[in-house]
Formats: C-alpha cells, sequence, structure tokens
C-alpha cells in the first residue's frame, strides 16, 4: 500500500498521545478543554432544535443564517466577511490548504501548538520557527528579521492569547508584524480561540484591531466551553477567505446543523457565557495558587488555561522519559514540552481548565515529582 508523501511522516498529536498506556485511574491534565458545564442557552437551544425538527438536514456551506448574524453581529463584519467552519482546527486547514504553496515556507512560534507544522507539512510547505518573548509574549523582532532573512514566506501564524504559554501579545506588535505582512504580501492568519479567557476579563487586543488584511481564527470550544460542538470561524477579507471557503465545503460540507443551532444561542448570549468561562476560569487559578508550593506559577498568570512549567532540573536529561514515568507511577498525565516545539524541552504543560476535582487531585499526585530527591 502507497501513502502519499504529505502523509507519511504524520502521527497522533502528541497532546493526545501521551494518554495512550495509561493505566486506569490515571487524571488527566493535558488535554486543553473547559471542565465546566455547557452554558444553558447551548443545551436550551439544543432541547429546542430537537423538539421541533423534523428532519436533520445539510446545513448551507456558508452556515445557519442565525449562526451567520450572530457573527456578523459580533464582529461587525458582511457575511463574505466570515467562514463557518467544522472547529477552528477545520478554518485552518482550509486556509493553509488555500494560502501555503507547495515549496513555500510557514512561519510558527515556538513553542507553539503543533497542528501549525502539521497544516504546513500538508500543504507541502516548510515550517520555521520564530522564538516568542519573556513569558510567551509575541515578539514582533523576531517575526520581523525571519521575514527579512526568508523571501519564500507564504504565511504567519500567530496565537495569542499563546498555546502553550499563556502569553499575550500587544497592539503595538501585532501592528507591527501586520504591517511587515502587508509589504511584503504574506498572508496573516492569527489564531484567537483564546482571546476572550483573559483572568483579568479583558480580551487582549486582537489583530482585526490594526489590519485589515489579516485572517483571524477563532470558536467557540474555549472560552464558549463548548469543544464538542465542533464550531469555528474566521474572518478577514472575502478575496483570502473564498478560497479557503471552498476547500472546507470539499471537506465536510458544513458543520452539522444542531452544533450551529447551539453555537448561534451561545454568541447571542455572549455576555453571560463569557462571563460565567471567565468565573470558572479564575477559580482554577486559584486552586492552583493555592496548591502544592513547587507546582505555582512564579509569575502572574494573564490568560488562558495552561500552566506552562518548568521540569525540575534533575529531569531534564530525559524530559519524555520522566513524563511517561509521572504518567505511568503517578497516575497522571501532562504534556512534555517538547511537543510544542525545541524551546519546549525545559517544561510541561499543564491544562488547569478540566473539572476542580480533578485539578486538585492531579496536583496533589504530581507536587511530589517536583520535589529534589534526596
Amino acid at each position: 500500500m502507497s501513502v502519499a508523501a504529505r502523509a507519511a511522516g504524520l502521527t497522533t498529536s502528541p497532546i493526545r498521545s501521551i494518554a495512550r498506556g495509561a493505566p486506569q485511574g490515571t487524571i488527566s491534565l493535558a488535554l486543553g478543554e473547559p471542565g465546566w458545564p455547557v452554558p444553558d442557552a447551548a443545551t436550551q437551544a439544543l432541547v429546542h432544535w430537537a423538539d421541533l425538527a423534523m428532519t436533520c438536514s445539510y446545513g448551507p456551506n456558508e452556515g445557519l443564517p442565525e449562526l451567520v448574524e450572530a457573527l456578523t453581529e459580533r464582529y461587525a463584519v458582511r457575511p463574505d466577511q466570515l467562514m463557518v467552519t467544522a472547529g477552528s482546527q477545520a478554518a485552518l486547514f482550509a486556509l493553509f490548504q488555500a494560502h501555503v504553496p507547495a515549496g513555500s515556507r510557514v512561519l510558527v512560534p515556538d513553542p507553539g501548538f503543533p497542528a501549525y507544522r502539521t497544516l504546513a507539512t500538508l500543504a507541502g510547505a516548510e515550517s520555521t520557527a520564530y522564538p516568542l518573548g519573556p513569558g510567551g509574549a509575541l515578539h514582533a523582532g523576531a517575526v520581523l528579521d525571519l521575514l527579512e532573512q526568508h523571501h519564500d514566506v507564504s504565511v504567519v501564524v500567530l496565537n495569542h492569547p499563546a498555546n502553550p504559554t499563556g502569553g499575550c501579545a500587544t497592539a503595538p506588535e501585532l501592528e507591527r508584524v501586520a504591517r511587515a505582512c502587508e509589504r511584503r504580501d504574506v498572508t496573516l492568519i492569527s489564531d484567537e480561540v483564546y482571546r476572550e479567557l483573559r483572568v483579568d476579563g479583558t480580551p487582549q487586543p486582537s489583530v482585526r484591531e490594526v489590519s485589515d488584511r489579516a485572517i483571524v481564527v477563532q470558536s467557540v470550544s474555549k472560552a464558549w466551553a463548548a469543544p464538542g460542538l465542533r464550531v469555528g470561524w474566521a474572518g478577514g477579507p472575502a478575496e483570502l477567505l473564498a478560497p479557503a471557503r471552498l476547500v472546507h465545503n470539499a471537506m465536510t460540507t458544513a458543520p452539522a446543523r444542531p452544533s450551529q443551532v447551539a453555537a448561534a444561542a451561545l454568541l447571542g448570549d455572549s455576555a453571560t457565557v463569557l462571563a460565567g468561562s471567565r468565573k470558572e476560569l479564575r477559580r482554577r487559578w486559584e486552586l492552583v495558587a493555592a496548591g502544592p508550593e513547587v507546582l505555582r506559577p512564579t509569575q502572574p498568570v494573564t490568560a488562558g488555561f495552561y500552566h506552562w512549567l518548568p521540569l525540575p532540573p534533575w529531569t531534564r536529561a530525559d524530559p519524555e522519559g520522566f513524563v511517561r514515568r509521572v504518567r505511568d507511577e503517578g497516575r497522571v498525565l501532562v504534556v512534555p514540552g517538547a511537543a510544542f516545539g525545541p524551546a519546549g524541552r525545559d517544561h510541561v504543560r499543564l491544562s488547569v481548565g478540566g473539572p476542580r476535582a480533578e485539578l486538585l487531585e492531579g496536583l496533589a499526585r504530581l507536587a511530589p515529582w517536583w520535589e529534589e530527591p534526596c
């Protein structure tokens, strides 16, 4: 059986593969998803739809009208400046396929979400990492340096608040990158799925505030607490979304109709839903701050639900082996930092977004592994 070269080297996401072979009763602090209840707006909308629906037909390629309307109102854009997708992952895939020519280069953050590198490979491109600033903040100068060095860049990917570091980006830094991309006719994609999850309740600046040429990707998975709906969207210039929309249509026709109904309800109740998610987020970070001292953040937490935790120095010769021992003997899952790029080798990522009882138990199990051996 032959396998296409673009797929030959693919492996399961390291974020999920760490769970393979985990002993029974293992607590997961690995997967990045909200562990609080689905907001009432979504459940009520689904119940209402199920009561009335006679069929479960395909939705239109462009998204259900009520969902498109909710998005256009929220972001003050036209319908052709939005692309409704089956989660933000499908949005990214469609955008890469539409705007990354084979043989070109994609600039991605290091450390950063590993799917960016995979999507570049599937498009036949090379990914080149740019370093982040202190605390995972955007360092525009690093991106600009690579744009000067490489003249084959087709896409630059930003992600702030960042996965896995939680680092944010200032409006001036975003604008520097946006202007540089515009001068070079490079497509700028900003993954902002964590944007609404600022601990202080103030969303970090969006690239859409400093550029009308960038593409912004978001979803209901994180801040709207509904990852299982698999509903996302991309916003940007109509002419840039048009080819990606065709790719998405070929992939999946449209997101599931019930999911879009629920997503529209969530967006319509955003004030309540987002306030609730931020409250849940703060409660979890408070548990971490009051938990085992060896696991507490050393700097103030600003956004997201990832704790980018330095490894104990005595484990850094074999960090992945250490993480497997923590899984197999300590029965708690964390993600090795190297999964997010070479700059993450000396860290692990903990998700604090899950159920609070599991978070408390996971931290208790994890702490002894961070205490210096006698």
